[in-house]
């Protein structure tokens, strides 16, 4: 466990009031260490404020990820009952849905690597897809059922968990430096308003804005934001069972291209209205609604329940998923920043995989064995002097 310095306030100093951030100071004081979280803006304020809650496993392919995934995936299940009651936890399981045979069957190769990862996935052929989803278009190859994907309100989430770590919390403070030691290691922040923190470990849960905190240690994590929309539909009665997607979006995903993106993303929430995405482009922090963008995400959900076709949309929404060239999150300590820890950009899937982070982070601000291989997530990865070429 790190020794507090005698002008800590606290152990360890999160910066990031989003879901990750929340995680990570959950976990952090479950360990026995005291935190104090800020973030510029209110608690979910960036990319979980704008996200659907997704927490799946059906989108991973055999992989670090896929293994991050599912330790989630348990450690949500693990949660106090009132805490998922608060968030909304919602395990409707996920549809991943193919128009035609030759999706159907990229699907059965992209399941059967799953399975033999821990992964419960099961085959269901077109003629039975009523049974799941009465409302779904006629015609389609089949799909592949994920009892293991779930449903959080990401807002709520966050807050509770912030709640129930006990951190103090300090909103509205922008971070404009790090403050270091006399060897220039981390201990401690000063914010826009004058305010100065000091702790021995500071947590970089800053999401799409995770690149410049890297910077202000004088350090480079390639952090990008990318965009996406989401449509909200007036209330509903009960039409989708589960998260709804077609066999497009695991592709989409893993895309590198910066152009627009969008694959048909549809689930029903607990108070009624229909979450449709899912698009994806880099624009930088561009806000400004793409009528292209929203467009084909209402067509493509009609596609998928041509129901969809005559309801309203009451509002649409835009976020910006922290994204890092090979769609990794940085995990851990930052050996060129001593005292620094990342826990930042895990593109579209934060909430899902935030209690693994979260853990994995206190483990690492303990000393503790972090029990899954975290090499694929250290932040120095994308360093010149890891790839062995000349800086």
């Amino acid at each position: 466990m790190p020794t507090r310095h005698p002008s800590a306030a606290s152990d360890v100093i999160v910066v990031g009031a989003g879901m990750i951030g929340a995680a990570c100071a959950y976990y952090a004081a479950r360990a026995g260490l005291s935190v104090t979280v800020l973030d510029r803006g209110p608690v979910a304020g960036g990319t979980t404020g704008a996200g659907e809650g997704n927490l799946l496993v059906s989108d991973k392919e055999a992989g670090p990820e896929l293994d991050l995934a599912l330790l989630s995936n348990r450690l949500w299940l693990e949660l106090p009952l009132p805490l998922r009651t608060e968030a909304e936890f919602e395990p409707k399981g996920g549809l991943v849905v193919a128009s035609d045979e030759t999706r159907l069957d990229a699907l059965r190769r992209f399941a059967k690597g799953q399975q033999a990862s821990g992964v419960d996935t099961r085959e269901i052929p077109g003629d039975r897809l009523h049974d799941l989803e009465p409302h779904l278009a006629e015609g389609l190859a089949g799909a592949f059922h994920y009892p293991q994907d779930a449903q959080v309100q990401p807002a709520l989430a966050a807050s509770h968990l912030l709640r129930a770590s006990g951190a103090e919390l300090r909103l509205g403070e922008e971070v404009t430096a790090l403050l270091t030691g006399a060897d220039g290691e981390v201990r401690g922040v000063r914010t826009a308003t004058g305010l100065r923190l000091h702790a021995p470990r500071v947590v970089n849960a800053a999401g799409s804005w995770g690149g410049a905190l890297a910077r202000l240690a004088g350090t480079e994590l390639p952090v990008l934001p990318r965009r996406g929309f989401v449509l909200v539909t007036e209330p509903l009665p009960h039409l989708v069972r589960h998260k709804v997607y077609a066999a497009d979006y695991v592709a989409d995903v893993a895309s590198d291209s910066a152009a627009l993106q969008t694959s048909a993303v549809v689930e029903g929430t607990p108070a009624g209205p229909v979450l449709i995405g899912a698009s994806r482009e880099r624009v930088g922090f561009d806000r400004t609604p793409s009528t292209e963008a929203l467009r084909r995400l209402a067509v493509g959900a009609a596609r998928l329940f041509p129901v969809l076709a005559d309801v309203r949309v009451m509002r649409t929404y835009a976020g910006f998923r922290p994204y890092l060239p090979d769609h990794l999150p940085a995990i851990g300590p930052d050996p060129r920043a001593p005292g620094l820890l990342h826990a930042c950009g895990h593109e579209g899937a934060g909430i899902g995989l935030a209690p693994a982070t979260g853990l994995l982070i206190s483990r690492f601000l303990t000393g503790a064995a972090p029990g899954l291989d975290t090499r694929p997530f250290r932040p120095e990865r994308f360093s010149p002097e890891f790839l062995g070429e000349t800086a």
